[in-house]
């Protein structure tokens, strides 16, 4: 990794890129989107301030965990523009998805220990299917792929419950 002398308080998008490990075209995406922002010199080119290396890892952490872009720019306008972000700055901020992330995290342990059983049904009506149909809430409305949204110009009739092998 190409190391920038201190005495350098801005970084062109390739310094950017190569230190943040985001591709130029991202980090032009995250400014596009109002996740990072950069001036212009005289001849147009973008250039950084340094804070924007810390904004670009938290930018891409997020993203790993499946937090939104558009939470993310929330979350960081909450930050000064003054100064490189703290640790207390980032825990506050991360504090807030600690409930997002803990109901996503129930999903996907209930997603992987019931996978199995969900698997081509696809019927909605099961009493036992808590991936598609928790507590088989749509099974007391109707069953069948009666819940699936019809198509206008359908030729061929619906499937009824009976037709489906596993229910």
């Amino acid at each position: 990794m190409p190391q920038i002398p201190e005495k350098v308080h801005e970084l062109t998008v390739g310094q950017l890129s190569a230190r943040s490990g985001a591709a130029v075209s991202a980090l032009h995406f995250y400014e596009s989107k109002g996740l990072i922002s950069s001036r212009r010199t005289s001849g147009n080119q973008r250039r950084y301030s340094r804070d924007v290396l810390r904004r670009v890892a938290f930018v891409r952490a997020a993203q790993r965990v499946g937090i939104p872009l558009a939470t993310i720019r929330d979350a960081l306008a909450a930050l000064p523009e003054e100064r490189t972000p703290t640790r207390e700055d980032w825990a506050r901020l991360s504090e807030t998805w600690r409930s997002e992330l803990d109901e996503r995290i129930k999903q996907l342990n209930r997603l992987r220990n019931h996978l199995t059983d969900c698997i081509g049904c696809g019927c909605l009506s099961l009493e036992t299917c808590v991936l598609s149909n928790p507590d088989d809430i749509s099974g007391e409305r109707l069953t069948g792929s009666r819940l699936l949204p019809e198509r206008k110009k359908q030729r061929r009739p619906a499937p009824d419950a009976a037709s489906c092998e596993t229910c």
